[in-house]
């Protein structure tokens, strides 16, 4: 291999992808300020469970009567849901709480089923065994009241009849909630239909001003922490990840406090100052962040902030379960351009075709390449121009513009790009 040419690896589904770049065209390879792994994921998560943040511990709200829900990460997340639970589980048991009288709740919010295999393989043989694991059902919801933003909190009644709320998850960058994990597994987690769909519709008025990722005060951020409270929701669990899908940092206890600490942490992780270039090739991370469409685009969203206005972002995503949502699929064949997309999305906001409105603002400011398992017809329908490799990008950009600066984002889901 000659000096000026540069190998990369990306991570595409389970396996992963390489490719050559000129060492001139490569402006920077954007990685987040990973932290040393100073401890063990579960003494960590011990650590945090022991010491939580404006909350009395858990030992100390349960007691051998209290029925206990905890809320975990469906399989689109990458919460290492088997790792947090032992620990949690003990602390519980510290406080005298029994089996019995714990319930394992998936947060599936819109999301499908999950089959036994995968909620098993979720929380570990052992818990899987001894405890109560059910799904959310978005039809057996209990209407609680409403938030100031008038979305009504209908949680599934097995979370809204339990005396002790627990959610459980993992802290990163979200397009419009600001930031996932706190109070957002209950407000969409285990919310009704109704309460999801008003939750989501506050995007079609605010996807066309400044962007929402990165930021605490974002409305839906806050429309979440009310309905949480709303709810009841006593405790939070929350990981950081790093971009092998470790723990690097874990905290607990009150939903809005312990949250921003971990926010912090994500923060000083993940914004990387970048200067914008004429391209960015971003992979999603691999699985579960590119199960499908509807996931990946969310490197899409960070990996905007990377590139010039008129420049190419080249999103690598395997998506091996397609779209990945039946109204963003009808969206794609019903409207034929980006302009037809986000004038219907301005009217009628419809869960699903956010995203449709999302990639084709998208796709009106950046060419837009998909490499993936999709077919070419649906990637086309979806705004992206379909590629077999990122080397068939990387030609196209580069026979527009052999001086082309280009940025590489290998985890496009975790990595926030801000302006220098």
């Amino acid at each position: 291999m000659t000096a000026n040419i540069k190998k990369i690896s990306l991570a595409f589904g389970s396996t992963g992808i390489e490719f050559e770049i000129p060492e001139r065209n490569l402006a920077s390879v954007i990685l987040p300020s990973e932290f040393e792994i100073k401890a063990e994921g579960s003494s960590l998560v011990k650590k945090a469970l022991e010491n939580p943040i404006k909350s009395r511990r858990l030992s100390e709200i349960v007691n051998p009567d209290s029925e206990v829900a905890i809320i975990v990460s469906d399989v689109t997340r990458p919460t290492p849901t088997a790792k947090l639970l032992p620990p949690l589980l003990e602390e519980l048991y510290l406080g005298g709480a029994k089996d019995e009288n714990i319930t394992i709740v998936f947060a599936l919010g819109l999301h499908r089923n999950q089959t036994e295999e995968e909620s098993r393989k979720l929380v570990g043989e052992q818990v899987y065994e001894k405890i109560r694991c059910i799904q959310h059902d978005r039809k057996r919801c209990r209407h609680l009241g409403e938030t100031s933003f008038g979305t009504p909190v209908e949680v599934f009644e097995e979370v809204a009849d339990s005396d002790v709320i627990i959610s459980t998850g993992t802290l990163e960058f979200h397009y419009y909630a600001g930031y996932s994990g706190g109070g957002k597994s209950v407000l969409p987690g285990v919310s009704s239909e109704k309460s999801i769909l008003s939750y989501h519709s506050f995007y079609s008025k605010l996807f066309e001003g400044d962007p929402l990722s990165g930021r605490t005060d974002s409305p839906a951020r806050q429309n979440i922490e009310e309905a949480a409270r709303v709810a009841g929701l006593n405790f939070i669990l929350n990981v950081v990840l790093n971009s092998k899908k470790e723990i690097v940092a874990a905290v607990a206890g009150d939903f809005i406090e312990a949250h921003r600490k971990g926010v912090e942490v994500v923060d000083s992780m993940y914004k990387v100052p970048v200067e914008p270039a004429d391209a960015a090739i971003v992979s999603c991370g691999g699985f579960p962040k590119d199960i499908n469409l509807f996931q990946a685009t969310k490197s899409l969203e960070n990996a905007v902030f990377a590139v010039k206005k008129g420049g190419s972002i080249v999103l690598v995503a395997e998506c091996t379960e397609g779209i990945g949502d039946k109204v963003y699929e009808r969206w794609s064949t019903e409207y034929k351009t980006p302009d037809e997309a986000i004038k219907k999305f301005r009217k009628c906001f419809e869960f699903g075709g956010h995203k449709a409105a999302t990639v084709g603002r998208a796709a009106k400011t950046f060419k837009l390449y998909l490499v993936s398992k999709l077919p070419d017809t649906e990637s086309r329908n979806t705004f992206f121009i379909p590629v077999k490799s990122v080397e068939e990008a990387l030609e196209n950009i580069l026979s527009e513009n052999s001086d082309a600066k280009i940025h590489i984002m290998p985890n496009g889901g975790w990595t926030l790009p801000v302006m220098k």
